[in-house]
């Protein structure tokens, strides 16, 4: 009987540390199996693009494996962000989601093939991006009150382009139809990017946009900033207005970027994604890169940022009922 206990001990002992070395040989081999891909839902050239190159080479820095960054641009970020609620919940495919494709168009859009919610578990907030009202410099227009006094000078005539149906700048374009009382046609293009190069060719005579992308072609002198959406100045656009400072009182409309991991990605690769990526926010330059971009910063952990998606979503909801809008 002794001898048989002894042996049971000696076998639970044995088990137990197999156990360990199991648990302990699975979480070694995170990150080191493949290449981890971020899924960017729009097309190269724009904030998200640009956001997730900079932080999946910091990302590839502090993990020593490699990162690669994935555009599946079209449908307001819808595409991209399907192929990402879809991926294996493994920890080797983050997306970075957006205002648009995690808050706006789950709340204006009927036929969504993924649940913005369910679907996927937050990751990290990388910050908000306040967009800018731009009009080519070719054009005779340089206030807001110039630009709306020559849409309700000829109905229909000016038209505004955006990175896509949905986006938080499609969404301020509405919303500056709605209190300025004109009439302007949007044209969604599959991503900043294009939409930028059509502005600066004089495609279109002006457009919605982040901060980040309108930065350097204004720059250049190329476009011309009228106003910036956001309810305060931007910081890296200190000498434009905002709309509500320009006749548009309460106007405030801003995007924002934040990964997202598929639903059922383990908590410890979640919480080791997030650590990583507040490292590199609090590093001096990845900060300075990310207020140069026009990024601002607001640290959340993936429970806050989660909270904040849902109430995004309400107000969207709320935001599309009162403009009677739906894509």
């Amino acid at each position: 009987m002794i001898r048989r206990r002894t042996l049971l001990a000696c076998a639970a002992a044995v088990a137990g540390g197999l156990g360990l070395n199991v648990a302990h040989a699975q979480d070694d081999t995170w990150p080191r199996k493949q290449p981890i891909k971020i899924i960017v839902p729009f097309a190269a050239g724009g904030t998200s693009d640009a956001l997730a190159r900079l932080l999946g080479e910091r990302l590839q820095e502090a993990l020593k494996q490699t990162v690669i960054v994935e555009n599946r641009g079209g449908a307001g970020g819808m595409i991209g962000s399907d192929a990402a609620a879809k991926s294996p919940a493994d920890g080797y495919t983050i997306v970075l989601g957006t205002i648009s494709s995690h808050a706006i168009i789950p709340a204006v859009q009927k036929k969504v093939p993924y649940d913005a919610l369910k679907d996927f578990v937050p990751v990290f907030f990388i910050g908000n991006v306040p967009n800018v009202m731009l009009v080519n410099a070719q054009q005779p227009i340089h206030s807001v009150k110039e630009l709306i006094a020559a849409a309700k000078a000829k109905p229909g005539s000016l038209s505004f382009g955006t990175a896509g149906a949905g986006s938080s700048q499609h969404l301020s374009g509405e919303k500056f139809k709605l209190d300025a009382g004109v009439d302007i046609t949007h044209v969604p293009y599959r991503g900043s990017g294009p939409s930028m190069q059509d502005l600066i060719a004089g495609q279109i005579p002006m457009s919605f946009d982040t901060a980040l992308v309108a930065l350097p072609q204004i720059k250049t002198g190329r476009i011309r900033a009228l106003a910036v959406t956001s309810g305060k100045r931007a910081k890296a656009l200190p000498d434009v207005p905002t709309l509500a400072e320009s006749g548009l009182r309460g106007f405030d409309v801003s995007s924002w970027q934040a990964f997202f991991a598929p639903a059922g990605t383990p908590q410890p690769i979640v919480t080791r994604l997030h650590e990583e990526f507040a490292k590199m926010a609090g590093q001096t330059a990845t900060a300075a890169r990310l207020q140069a971009m026009g990024v601002e910063y607001a640290p959340m952990t993936p429970a806050q940022l989660g909270a904040f998606q849902k109430a995004e979503i309400v107000k969207w909801e709320k935001v599309a009922k009162d403009a009677k809008l739906e894509l």
